[in-house]
């Protein structure tokens, strides 16, 4: 895979919401398999810290998966199921926003008309 394809996919990962490091993490691991957390820090020389971190975080997210061996070692879940739930997600947040829109701007008038009445 290019260097390009690779930028661009940690990118878009971002995009969706996947702090740079757990983008990383991610991408990693969907490359080599299930691996332990410190090859994964070595390999992509961070600290363990922060692998960890991200490493939990996307679990929490649906994104990697642990196995219980003697020694845990982590798996991304494949990208096709990874973007039907960032989708699924995605897709929830937007239609809340929706549903609140009005309420918002209602409010967000309110306050800007108190505002300017008390200045």
């Amino acid at each position: 895979m290019g260097l390009l394809s690779r930028e661009w996919i940690i990118k878009t990962l971002v995009g969706l919401g996947l702090s740079e490091v757990e983008a990383e993490v991610y991408f990693f691991l969907a490359q080599a398999g299930p691996v332990r957390g410190r090859e994964i820090a070595k390999a992509l020389k961070l600290y363990r810290q922060q692998v960890y971190h991200s490493l939990k975080n996307l679990q929490a997210k649906g994104m990697v998966k642990v196995t219980r061996e003697r020694t845990n070692q982590f798996a991304a879940i494949s990208l096709e199921k990874v973007l039907d739930q960032l989708t699924k997600e995605k897709t929830k947040q937007a239609k809340a926003l929706q549903e609140n829109r009005e309420k918002l701007l209602s409010n967000w008038r309110s306050m800007i008309k108190e505002n300017s009445a008390t200045s």
